[in-house]
């Protein structure tokens, strides 16, 4: 039977009032966002909307016929005007000339170039001629799950006519491509009356007139296929519930002791990002009968397979009998084992220009009664992943309820795992950042220089974990980070970093969301100024608390997931000239500093046989941004020094050697250098960037 959201009729969003006046690539634009905004009509990046529109040429002057198509690589949910290639349909008919037939079919792809309209630069996708080819203005490509369902069953073709009769036609499996196009064309000009295509394993084809009967037409025959299955997929999900599904909290508990362990085990040549998902379709599916079985299937649709991989790895974990040490203990074999029938995979199927084998661990991981987990190159490839295996277990919950499931054979889902014309999208893309793939947690993530530095890091690809105590400056930095870098990047945690359980809680946090750890940058803080006999046991407690024993705690907890992940890590402390230089009137300070550096010392040396790097930054009078700064420590520092809390700034630059201020992007630059590669053989060191202070010197 569909869950609930399966079986919910997709709503008609259309709206006359928001069309008018707008030009048919506007309407076309409209109709593609409102497609794309619900995962149950395609998934992310894939499906295709086009329009035929009359442009006046801008040589001649002359009105012709352009087609407007989702450009390669595009998302119709969220894609704009400019993410459409632009075509002179003439040109692309005038293709038909020179296709050498299907063995020679990629060849064409080099041509569409030469087709391109007002030297539109946003280039044209493989599907493009499966849109020009369709004798219909408005032409949607979708991959709703209901109909996807229809496509993978083993008698797919009769479940089209007994759903849709002669309304909806029916075409068998064909890789995307030139070929596919002309058979479209065939199919409308020999059923001119026919609404739409589905597509054997694949997806829904439907035109119209106007952009309008396009989107209603897509969303009613959807609406169709999901009323059908409602009506006769009355069967037990997958052969039924066999296995218990853990509650809540034991399912997150056993997701954060197995994602940095999978993560470990997996990222040897390239570090891999974690997504964990237990919603209600993954766990019907992880806790069924037809589990084991239906996964060794793999997925239908090319999309699917493309993100998810030949099929997923099924982890050994029984919910009615949980033992997960054992599991832990039986991953490495059970990764290994995927490798090596991955490898076996590769050798069947390859053909003599066939691209080198890559990456063999599998992306998805099931895990029975807890959920799903995928890893992949960043957090929003993996949430991506999942989503599309997501959209894979709806589909096999439909076909498999009506009719017998059927996966990509494994010649085809080879040969498009390995076209190469995937292989040189994949040569264009952009070298990855220097820290793509990494996971850091910053403590005082909210202050200045935490603020400062989660920002360096994502700027090389990082994805951060801000902590703090501070839930409004939390939640304003998160806010600002994603909106620069992307909501999948950034997550942040309350977290007293003096409290045990806060600390073991908000790393569990950042497990769960990410998958692992490889950088924790210790930047809580305070500061106190107090002549020693003012200074209260309160006061001398609360420094060492903040500036020593959450050093110790938050460190702890890293070195526990570094060894669990067995991959390294690096840990950067931001201390204080003040660790080094001591200055009256700020003993508690000085000393919970020097205590710091003193740690991150013995943490080096204890780390070093298990490639984990501990470094410090020594930073001096950074006032702008800073939390400290804003209170009573500058208030207290400038009676101090006699002087207006407004000469402060201007003070500390002129007691600097090199007459410079200080600000939070000195320190998370020198930050980002000790926790990247380019330090990778540094470990017990100190770089001050105090401007010049020759008491804090190092010697």
């Amino acid at each position: 039977m569909l869950d609930k959201q399966q079986g919910a009729r997709l709503a008609n969003l259309w709206d006359e009032a928001k069309v008018t006046g707008m030009s048919e690539p506007e309407k076309l634009l409209y109709r593609s966002n409102l497609l794309g905004s619900d995962k149950r009509i395609t998934n992310y990046g894939g499906g295709n909307t086009s329009a035929k529109v009359m442009e006046k040429d801008p040589l001649t002057g002359e009105m012709v016929e352009v087609l407007w198509v989702k450009g390669s690589g595009g998302d119709v949910g969220t894609i704009k005007l400019d993410g459409f290639a632009t075509l002179y349909m003439d040109k692309l008919r005038a293709l038909k000339g020179i296709y050498r037939g299907v063995e020679f079919e990629d060849e064409i792809v080099g041509y569409l170039p030469h087709c391109t309209f007002n030297l539109n630069p946003r280039a044209a996708s493989i599907d493009t001629p499966l849109h020009a080819y369709v004798p219909k203005t408005h032409v949607d490509h979708m991959h709703p799950d209901a109909i996807i369902a229809i496509a993978a069953s083993q008698n797919s073709k009769e479940l089209t006519q007994q759903i849709f009769g002669d309304e909806i036609g029916w075409l068998p499996w064909k890789r995307p491509g030139y070929e596919l196009g002309l058979w479209l064309e065939k199919f409308c000009l020999e059923n001119p009356k026919a609404r739409g295509v589905v597509l054997e394993s694949h997806g829904l084809f439907t035109w119209g007139d106007t952009a309008k009967e396009a989107y209603e037409t897509t969303i009613e025959i959807i609406n169709r296929a999901i009323a059908w299955f409602e009506a006769e997929n009355t069967a037990p999900a997958f052969g039924g519930a066999v296995k218990p599904a853990l509650d809540s909290a034991e399912r997150a508990a056993i997701a954060k002791r197995l994602m940095p362990i999978i993560r470990g085990l997996i990222s040897a040549a390239e570090k891999k990002v974690g997504h964990f998902d237990d919603s209600q379709a993954v766990l019907d599916f992880v806790t069924s009968k037809n589990l084991e079985p239906l996964a060794a299937l793999g997925t239908s649709c090319p999309d699917h397979f493309l993100r998810t991989k030949i099929r997923p790895l099924v982890v050994d974990f029984d919910p009615a009998n949980p033992d997960i040490e054992k599991t832990v203990a039986g991953l490495s074999e059970a990764i290994v084992a995927y490798r090596a029938d991955y490898a076996a995979y590769y050798e069947r199927c390859k053909r003599a220009d066939s691209p080198a084998m890559r990456d063999p661990n599998a992306v998805v991981y099931l895990v029975p009664g807890v959920g799903m987990i995928t890893f992949a190159k960043d957090k929003a490839t993996a949430r991506i992943s999942g989503e599309f295996y997501v959209n894979a277990i709806n589909v096999m919950r439909g076909a498999s309820g009506v009719s017998t499931y059927v996966g990509l054979p494994e010649q085809e889902a080879f040969d498009i795992e390995y076209w190469l014309l995937e292989e040189a999208k994949l040569q264009r893309m952009p070298k990855p950042k220097s820290l793509a793939g990494r996971i850091a947690l910053v403590t005082g993530g909210a202050g200045g220089i935490g603020k400062a530095t989660a920002n360096r890091l994502m700027q090389e690809g990082a994805c951060v974990v801000l902590a703090d105590i501070d839930e409004t400056a939390l939640e304003a930095a998160q806010t600002e980070l994603a909106g620069r870098y992307g909501k999948d990047f950034v997550r942040s945690v309350n977290m007293n970093v003096t409290s045990e359980a806060a600390v073991e809680a908000g790393f569990g946090d950042a497990l769960l969301a990410f998958g692992g750890l490889d950088i924790l940058v210790s930047n809580a803080g305070l500061a106190s100024s107090a002549a020693i006999e003012d200074t209260t046991l309160a006061l001398w407690s609360k420094n060492i608390d903040i500036l020593t024993t959450g050093y110790f705690l938050v460190s702890r907890e890293a070195f526990r997931i570094f060894r669990n992940q067995k991959a390294g890590g690096n840990v950067v402390f931001v201390a204080s000239k003040n660790g080094l230089a001591a200055s009256p009137g700020a003993s508690a300070y000085c000393t919970a500093k020097a205590a710091e550096i003193h740690l991150a010392r013995c943490l080096a040396l204890e780390g070093a046989s298990a490639q984990i790097r501990v470094n410090v930054v020594n930073p001096d009078a950074v006032l702008r941004g800073s939390k400290i700064w804003t209170g009573e420590w500058k208030e207290q520092r400038a009676a101090a020094y006699k002087m207006d809390v407004d000469d402060l700034e201007a003070h500390y630059r002129e007691r600097s050697m090199l007459k410079l201020s200080v600000f939070p992007e000195d320190i998370a630059e020198a930050i980002y250098f000790l926790a990247s590669d380019m330090s990778a053989k540094s470990t017990g060191n100190i770089v001050n960037v105090d401007a010049g202070n020759a008491q804090s010197f190092t010697r």
